[in-house]
């Protein structure tokens, strides 16, 4: 691996909901120019351009895209713009299908690192997530920890730089997370812009890793008596509003990312 930053004057974020930034809206609800959400990547971006003036940039991520849609939809329009920089995280929705075979969706990964390396990018590979937080959706928590050992190697072989998220073990308190329990909440996009600025070399105002503060003083531990019960009413109304709804888009066929485009499909100045 390279210990030098390389010079960046372009960067395109591929991906799904995460470098959308589903779960980090804008403040004022619209985003700068109607982009809606901010994430991660919008983060990161901004401040990459802090250090480097001009700084283009273009998010090809939309929400629900699988790995075979990245790799035919995103990778070819990543290589015309020839940017110096690409990251990639995809994956998470594959691995929520029952049939979803890590080695399968790792040997496609390879092949978009290798075209985007290929093309001269510099590649920003990101690993999935420890769901052991959330009830259910630790079940695939195999699955992941499988298909990020094979992004490893990838990362490893193809000579990219790596943001291991399987490791943030902040990312592990629900209050990181919103209401779905899917997506990165704004808290949890800016720890992540900072852990890959942190592996990019660029400068950063935080520390990702900074406690968060406790949960409950003890003496609402204390109070909490029915808190079992509260758990079990949030998992419901969890399984309600987001899991039911999941699936019924699956025996449709339909995605949430439908009709959806990409909210900076142009490479320009930030």
């Amino acid at each position: 691996m390279r210990d030098t930053l390389p010079d960046i004057g372009a960067f395109v974020a591929l991906g799904d909901s995460f470098t959308e930034g589903v779960g980090d809206p804008y403040p004022d609800g619209t985003g700068h120019g109607g982009l809606g959400y901010r994430g991660w990547a919008d983060r990161f971006a901004e401040r990459l351009a802090a250090d480097r003036p001009g700084l283009r940039y273009a998010n090809l991520a939309v929400r629900g895209r699988l790995v075979g849609q990245v790799a035919a939809d995103q990778v070819p329009l990543a290589v015309t713009m020839a940017p110096d920089l690409v990251s990639i995280a995809a994956g998470g929705n594959d691995l929520l299908r029952p049939r979803a075979d890590p080695d399968v969706l790792a040997q496609t990964f390879d092949t978009m690192v290798t075209q985007l390396r290929a093309a001269g990018c510099e590649v920003l590979v990101f690993t999935g997530f420890d769901p052991h937080a959330f009830p259910l959706i630790r079940l695939i928590r195999g699955k992941v920890a499988a298909y990020n050992m094979h992004l490893r190697v990838i990362a490893d072989r193809r000579d990219c730089r790596l943001v291991d998220l399987w490791s943030m073990r902040v990312l592990g308190d629900p209050r990181e997370w919103c209401a779905d329990r899917l997506h990165l909440g704004p808290d949890g996009h800016r720890r992540v812009a900072l852990r890959a600025c942190e592996v990019m070399g660029v400068s950063a105002d935080a520390d990702w890793r900074k406690p968060l503060p406790p949960r409950l003083s003890p003496e609402a531990v204390r109070a909490r008596t029915a808190g079992w019960l509260a758990a079990r009413r949030l998992d419901a109304h969890w399984a309600r509003e987001y899991a039911v709804p999941w699936v019924g888009r699956r025996l449709r066929g339909a995605s949430s990312g439908d009709d959806i485009a990409p909210k900076r499909p142009e490479l320009l100045p930030l």
